[in-house]
């Protein structure tokens, strides 16, 4: 009602930028986790895999190479380690 009443004195909602920096500001719970269980040794491992294997492609100019099977080990340490800590965090 309020809300309502102050679109029909100014035409507009107040503070839309203010909105918009606060909306900004939220961060996902589960990019959080992801950021710190990427830093865990075994993922630091599959994650230095993934790397080297990225720098030997990009530095060939034909290669029928791709580093899938380094992405897939990375990603599954590191879904692992957030199943872990997510489900283990609920009990």
């Amino acid at each position: 009602m309020v809300f309502e009443e102050k679109m029909i004195l100014n035409g507009e909602p107040e503070d839309e930028e203010e909105e918009e920096e606060e909306e900004e500001d939220m961060v996902d719970p589960l990019d959080t986790v992801r950021d710190k269980c990427a830093q865990a040794e075994h993922c630091i491992h599959t994650r230095a895999k993934l790397e080297d294997c990225e720098s030997r492609v990009s530095s060939k100019s034909e290669t029928a190479e791709d580093c899938t099977e380094e992405l897939f080990d990375f990603l599954h340490a590191r879904d692992h380690c957030v199943a872990h800590k997510v489900f283990h965090s609920v009990k």
